[in-house]
């Protein structure tokens, strides 16, 4: 094992030997593999680069529509803040799995939950192929229900509670977003298959 890199677990290296035999059988059937990957700090770096535009025009339509100081947080509800990003994590991670599971062939039997206890980041996987569009889908969406959901609520509410809690989440899906972007950025062959990646962020392309 290299330096950097990180100890897989037993639940990670069971889906790496599956993997293997998967990636073996595509590679016999003529298909070429492309791993669309990135790291942790890639992933976290990546997310406030990525998601900063859509959080500064969520801010600008939260404060044009509703005065700054019009709805304030009780104290309550700022403790109560920590437990709701908590669920709310975990949640968004149960999104991707609920739209994954949908289209894959075995549904929630495919679906696999996890966390990366050294960068205390949790995870969902899929250990089928899913389409392009597919794929994509699941991944916008914790972003699309948790993040802009929320932030119309906020803004239409004027809860400033929840402004705060649709800018962490539209935040957290920045992860999300860069995968997405290198999908729609590489240049795919018209005979595709998507493949979550089974022990890192990111997705692999078998085609030809």
């Amino acid at each position: 094992m290299k330096k950097n890199e990180r100890k897989l677990t037993e639940k990670e290296l069971k889906r790496k030997e599956q993997f293997e035999i998967l990636r073996a059988d595509m590679q016999k059937n003529g298909y070429k593999e492309k791993a669309l990957t990135i790291g942790i700090l890639q992933a976290n770096v990546g997310a406030i680069i990525i998601m900063l535009p859509f959080v500064v025009l969520t801010a600008v339509i939260y404060f044009t529509v509703n005065s700054i100081g019009t709805r304030e947080i009780s104290l309550r509800f700022s403790i109560l803040l920590l437990p709701i990003l908590l669920v709310l994590i975990v949640l968004h991670e149960l999104i991707h799995g609920l739209v994954w599971g949908c289209f894959a062939k075995n549904h929630f039997h495919s679906i696999e939950f996890g966390v990366i206890w050294k960068a205390l980041t949790p995870y969902c996987t899929c250990s089928e192929p899913m389409k392009k569009w597919q794929y994509m889908l699941g991944g916008a969406m914790p972003t699309l229900i948790l993040g802009a959901g929320t932030a119309v609520i906020a803004v239409a509410t004027g809860q400033l509670l929840l402004f705060f809690i649709a800018e962490l989440m539209i935040f957290s899906g920045g992860g999300d977003f860069l995968i997405i972007l290198k999908i729609l950025l590489y240049r795919s062959r018209k005979e595709t298959v998507y493949y979550d990646h089974p022990y890192e962020c990111g997705v692999v392309i078998f085609e030809k």
